[in-house]
C-alpha cells in the first residue's frame, strides 16, 4: 500500500513515496521553500512527480506543516508570521485529491512510533528541539491532537515561573530556555546559534558550559515534568539540537536523576529520534493512511 507524504518547512519542501505495509522509502524528493506561488506550485510538482513514480495506486497523501490544522484536517487553521498564505488554504482542492494536514511535530511522532525509535511503544512524548521546542504525544497508540489540534506544544510549558514570556504568553518556557532562536539572549549576545555554543563547550569555556547545562537542567525539569504527566513508555527527542548527542544526552541522564519520579526504580528511557528531516513526510504519509482507513 504506497501513500504519498508532504513535509512543508521554512526552507525545503520534502516528499516521500512509501510502501507503508513495510515502511520502505519508495523514492524522496527536495525543493526550496521560495516564495508562497512558487511553494504552492513545488508541492503540487512533488505530489504530481511521486504519483507518477509509484508502482501501484497511491492510497493517500498527507501533509504536514507549522501551525494548528483545522479540526477535520484538512488546512493549516493558524500559523500567524509564517509562511504566508498557509493558513486556510486548503490542498484538496489544489491537488485534486484527498489531503490529510497534519502538525509538523505530530508528523515527526508518528514516523518514529510506526517505524522508528518508538515502533510498538504504546505511550510516548515526544519533543522536538530546533529553532523552537515543539512536541506530540502518542496515548495507547494513537496520535493525541486534543482540542483546537494544539496538544503537544511541550515548549510551551514553564520551567521557570520568573522567566520572559514566550510566543505564547508563557513565562519562562522550555521554547526559550532551550530553542535556538533565543540562544543570543540566553547568552548575554556571545554566542548566535547553539552549533557555536556547543563549539565552546566542548573547548572547555566555562561560560558555553554554564549557559548550555543550564538549559539541559531546564530540559530535565520539563521532561520529568511530562513523564509525570503522561506517564510515557518512552521519550523521544528529536530536531537539529539533538545533534549533540552525548553533549546532550550524558548532562541530562544527570540530570533526570535528580528530577525523574520513579518509583519501585521504574526509570522512563530517553532517546533520540531515529529520523532525521525525513522525519515530517514519512509521518505526514502515516497519518494519511491511518486517516484513509479509519
Amino acid at each position: 500500500m504506497n501513500a504519498i507524504g508532504i513535509d512543508l518547512g521554512g526552507t525545503w519542501i520534502k516528499g516521500v513515496l512509501m510502501d507503508i505495509d513495510t515502511g520502505r522509502i519508495i523514492k524522496q524528493l527536495h525543493h526550496p521553500t521560495l516564495g508562497e506561488k512558487d511553494w504552492k506550485q513545488a508541492v503540487f510538482e512533488t505530489v504530481a512527480n511521486l504519483k507518477n513514480l509509484s508502482p501501484g495506486l497511491v492510497k493517500a497523501v498527507g501533509l504536514s506543516a507549522p501551525g494548528l490544522p483545522d479540526e477535520t484536517n484538512q488546512y493549516i487553521a493558524f500559523m500567524p508570521g509564517r509562511l504566508g498564505g498557509l493558513e486556510g488554504f486548503n490542498w484538496g482542492d489544489f491537488l485534486n485529491d484527498t489531503v490529510h494536514i497534519v502538525n509538523d511535530a505530530h508528523a515527526a511522532l508518528l514516523a518514529e512510533s510506526r517505524f522508528g525509535i518508538a515502533k510498538d511503544c504504546r505511550n510516548v512524548v515526544m519533543l522536538t528541539l530546533g529553532t523552537g521546542v515543539g512536541g506530540g504525544i502518542l496515548i495507547d497508540g494513537r496520535l493525541y491532537q486534543g482540542n483546537f489540534q494544539k496538544a503537544g506544544h511541550v515548549g510551551h510549558t514553564v520551567v521557570d515561573v520568573e522567566g520572559d514570556q514566550d510566543v505564547t504568553g508563557m513565562p519562562g518556557s522550555l521554547e526559550n530556555a532551550i530553542g535556538n532562536a533565543t540562544i543570543k539572549k540566553r547568552s548575554l549576545g556571545r554566542f548566535t546559534s547553539t552549533y557555536e555554543l556547543l563549539e565552546a563547550y566542548k573547548e572547555g569555556d566555562y561560560f558555553a558550559q554554564w549557559i548550555w547545562l543550564s538549559s539541559v537542567r531546564k530540559l530535565a525539569v520539563g521532561i520529568s515534568s511530562l513523564i509525570n504527566c503522561f506517564s510515557p513508555d518512552l521519550v523521544v527527542l528529536g530536531g537539529g539540537i539533538t545533534q549533540a548527542e552525548d553533549d546532550l544526552l550524558l548532562p541530562l541522564a544527570e540530570f533526570m536523576n535528580l528530577y525523574e519520579w520513579r518509583p519501585c526504580g521504574q526509570e522512563t528511557p530517553v532517546k533520540i529520534a531515529q529520523f532525521g528531516d525525513m522525519a515530517g513526510a514519512i509521518g505526514a504519509a502515516s497519518f494519511a493512511i491511518e486517516r484513509s482507513i479509519s
